[in-house]
């Protein structure tokens, strides 16, 4: 697996000084380390996460979104979700594995699968801020999804984005 962070680090659990200068400076988190020691753990079990890059992670009301290059995703959900489970098991949170640098509709369809999205709107409101509108497609997406506040607290950390959403029949 390859990651932000050196090998070195990842596999013998003691940051280097330009590791650890990146962690002081905020480039990567705890959380970061965390996964990224996990995933490199599993790396033998699943020997298709050797080509997968980990950018970083993000957790939000035990909900932990992964972001992967662009293309890993469907590596990482490979195996008939074994892996995804694994990771549910050893970190205690719900697990969504999300593309790193995507645009803004492909990071939000990713965000809500299995639910597919009728549209997407921008408000703008009178105090001068903006909030991004998603209409998914459903009533009973509710159920289906576990946590919309988790949701939309990701998609603040990562993109800045204030979401207002809503479901369609």
């Amino acid at each position: 697996m390859k990651a932000e962070i050196c090998q070195f680090c990842l596999r013998s659990g003691i940051l280097c000084s330009k590791c650890k200068a990146k962690l002081s400076r905020g480039e990567i988190t705890p959380l970061d380390l965390e996964i990224a020691r996990l995933l490199v753990s599993i790396e033998n079990k699943y020997s298709i996460l050797q080509d997968v890059y980990f950018h970083k992670a993000v957790e939000a009301d035990g909900l932990l979104a992964i972001f992967v290059r662009k293309g890993d995703m469907n590596k990482i959900l490979s195996y008939g979700g074994k892996i995804i489970r694994l990771l549910e098991n050893k970190t205690g949170k719900a697990v969504r594995i999300l593309e790193y640098n995507t645009d803004e509709r492909k990071f939000l369809e990713d965000l809500f699968a299995p639910l597919s999205i009728l549209t997407v709107n921008r408000i703008w409101l009178p105090d001068g801020s903006v909030e991004t509108r998603v209409i998914l497609k459903g009533k009973g997406g509710k159920r289906v999804l576990a946590n919309v506040d988790a949701l939309k607290e990701i998609a603040k950390k990562v993109r800045g984005t204030i979401l207002r959403i809503e479901f369609a029949d």
